[in-house]
């Protein structure tokens, strides 16, 4: 090394004769100090910007300098894929000073896990579903087993935090670290976000209020590397094929999807014109994806059609080209995906955008513009995780066995998890979810019909997956479908025709029972289908698109096809859109008010005007004609009393509201459907109101 590198000399001495480095790079450099001094850590850098060995040299050194013993580091991902992908590679740093990265996950068998169990690694990589199971488990002592813990490396940790996963996993962390009797270090590791230090705030959980010294690290700003963007306009996901296998020949493709069944599309069609394709997405078996990564990483002249499965960190080896179908829903969405490019020496960022209709193609631009400003959203965590907290007891009286209710802030501090913790307690005991006994609680009989079926394994998961059917190939699982997909495929009593992993099989029996559908490979093309549900945009992507709709366009490279499209785009919303003021559109009986500020600020506005069964999405709430310009004012200085109308219905979407009291659900889901800043913005700009061919300014 050219420079003192500050990590332990052993180490030191194996990043130059094992890895041939030279030196260190600038956050891996950057990051010793905080890390080695204690401190929580959030470090920052694009995708392939050596975040793993920024965090996991440091604590190496201070493992080996320190003489940590036993389970000491805890590496947490969203992904198993991703795991299974990091683990060989840190195993190797660990084998360099005679230590242990293993798995713990939902694929690693029995066998493995005892040896585990009988002799701990010194790193364990897990899920955090995972690290509960082994909390609540009573083939693992987890006051014995978790003892040791020092730190924990939250890998991808914007993608916990902007969902429930995330306080699951800081109140899982919270727990190990009563059992550990230490503060757990925290470093978390992602790509951009628009709001860093909130977020190392909330991985810090408990400690924040401690005044715990914590550190954001990020990569120091270089030159503006030289990026290639197209946005083109195809209009069907056949032509993107075509275009596909006619661009960019020889080249290895990465080309992202918004939704499972539009990868299975894209993969078919581009087979039948003669290219390499493979297939990655959450209903594919865990098999079936890793034969496609691997096949990808060692091809040339291929594409891998993945939906987000293959955004967050997962190598897949050398890539020349991103194909964004459609568009993502969000910058740091594609900044995490255009980061997948140009990682060799002379190599160019880029990235095609291949829009097949105009609402996506109206999205793409709309991020692009974004993009081109230096904008990247903040991570929000989910407000009012009440669910949560109803888990995590019930998950506590699984691991204790019994525990005593003024015990829960030795446990959880002052996580915000638990604000409505009394509240939510006293209902759990009034409905039997926890029993007592000399003043102690314990799972009672209701958890047990609710949760505890497969050994409890539907209460350690922080979200809900549509149930699906394996489909089965023979002896080969090849992936699964929703009920919905097989309805999709043909009527009963007729031949039924699947599209999955790209290729096309034929239905031969449903076992409903045992949720297995039997296949075989046929030529014939299949279809696919899954439940979705509709995106709540943010209100800087809907303003975005507003002025794209007004004529603003992003300063990428912008195709023939897209030039020809965008005047017409424009013309089909130029009643939707003013240059100075928002829209009114007038009728006898209902009204259109044209917001672009997104579903939630939309939701919100409504509440305040009282209109609970008024409808709206994205762009526009529908009013009755009785709303005046005057109601809607008036409505600005009340949104931020008002939260979304929740229907009864809407709540079993929430997981573990049945372990909540109606109202404390129903205001979960309010709270978390609104936007009062968006919807003050709203209240408060200049409106046009139009009503026939005629338009009145109202100020």
């Amino acid at each position: 090394m050219s420079d003192p590198t500050g990590l332990n000399e052993a180490l030191e001495y194996h990043l130059v004769n094992s890895l041939g480095w030279t030196a260190l790079r600038p956050l891996q450099r950057a990051a010793v100090q905080p890390i080695r001094s204690g401190s929580d850590c959030l470090l920052l850098a694009p995708t392939a910007g050596g975040k793993t060995e920024a965090a996991i040299f440091p604590l190496l050194s201070d493992l080996i300098d320190q003489d940590w013993s036993g389970l000491s580091i805890l590496y947490v991902t969203p992904l198993r894929a991703l795991l299974n992908n990091l683990q060989p590679r840190i195993n190797s740093y660990s084998s360099w000073v005679g230590r242990r990265a293993e798995l713990w996950h939902g694929d690693i068998g029995p066998s493995e896990r005892n040896r585990i169990l009988s002799n701990p690694p010194e790193i364990l990589l897990t899920t955090p579903e995972s690290l509960e199971s082994m909390l609540v488990s009573r083939r693992v002592d987890h006051h014995s087993f978790f003892a040791n813990i020092r730190a924990i490396v939250v890998d991808e940790v914007h993608a916990f935090a902007g969902d429930d996963r995330g306080w699951h996993v800081l109140s899982v962390l919270e727990r190990v670290q009563r059992i550990a009797g230490r503060p757990i270090q925290r470093v978390g590791l992602s790509a951009t976000v628009g709001n860093p230090q909130q977020i190392l705030d909330w991985l810090q959980g408990s400690a924040v209020s401690q005044g715990k010294p914590a550190v954001v690290v990020s990569e120091e700003a270089t030159q503006t590397p030289d990026v290639d963007i197209v946005l083109d306009y195809v209009g069907s996901i056949e032509n993107a094929a075509q275009v596909i296998s006619q661009l960019h020949r020889g080249e290895k493709r990465l080309a992202f999807c918004v939704s499972r069944s539009d990868c299975e599309e894209l993969a078919y069609a581009l087979r039948q014109r003669g290219v390499t394709a493979f297939v990655s997405h959450a209903s594919l078996s865990a098999d079936e994806r890793r034969l496609s990564e691997r096949a990808f990483a060692e091809s040339r002249d291929c594409v891998i059609v993945a939906t987000s499965t293959l955004e967050l960190g997962i190598d897949v080896g050398d890539l020349d080209r991103v194909i964004q179908m459609d568009s993502t829903w969000t910058v740091s969405s594609f900044l995490q995906r255009l980061g997948r490019t140009g990682r060799r020496a002379g190599a160019r960022l880029n990235a095609l955008f291949l829009t097949t209709n105009y609402d996506t193609l109206l999205r793409a631009s709309a991020v692009l513009l974004l993009w081109k400003r230096g904008f990247v959203e903040a991570v929000e965590p989910p407000a009012a995780p009440n669910h949560i907290a109803a888990q995590q007891l019930l998950a506590l009286a699984l691991q204790e066995g019994q525990f005593a209710p003024d015990a829960l802030q030795s446990w959880w501090g002052d996580l915000p998890v638990m604000d409505q913790a009394e509240e939510i307690l006293k209902f759990l005991r009034a409905e039997e979810f926890l029993a007592e006994d000399g003043g102690l609680l314990f799972i009672g009989p209701q958890a047990e019909k609710k949760f505890g079926r497969r050994y409890f394994m539907d209460l350690l998961s922080a979200f809900t997956a549509a149930p699906e059917l394996t489909v089965i190939a023979g002896q080969r699982e090849i992936g699964s479908v929703a009920p919905i997909g097989l309805v999709a495929a043909g009527p009963e009593g007729a031949a039924r025709k699947l599209l999955l992993s790209g290729r096309s099989w034929l239905v031969e029996a449903v076992d409903w029972d045992r949720h297995i559908v039997r296949v075989s490979e046929m030529t014939e093309k299949g279809s696919s289908r899954w439940q979705c549900g509709s995106i709540a945009e943010s209100y800087e992507m809907m303003q975005a698109m507003r002025e794209v709709l007004l004529g603003a366009t992003p300063d990428v490279q912008i195709s023939k096809r897209v030039q020809e499209h965008l005047p017409l785009l424009r013309a089909g919303h130029s009643g939707t859109v003013e240059e100075s003021s928002l829209v009114l559109q007038r009728a006898e009986e209902t009204q259109v008010f044209w917001t672009w500020a997104g579903l939630k600020a939309n939701l919100t506005l409504l509440a305040a005007l009282e209109l609970n069964d008024a409808r709206a999405d994205n762009a526009m709430v529908r009013l009755p004609a009785s709303v005046t310009v005057a109601d809607i004012r008036n409505a600005g200085s009340r949104v931020g009393d008002s939260l979304p109308f929740v229907p009864p219905q809407m709540i079993q979407g929430l997981k573990f509201s049945a372990a909540l009291p109606l109202s404390l659900a129903q205001s979960t889901l309010s709270k978390r459907l609104s936007n009062s800043n968006a919807a003050a913005a709203i209240a408060s700009s200049s409106m046009t109101v139009s009503s026939g061919t005629e338009s009145i300014d109202q100020e």
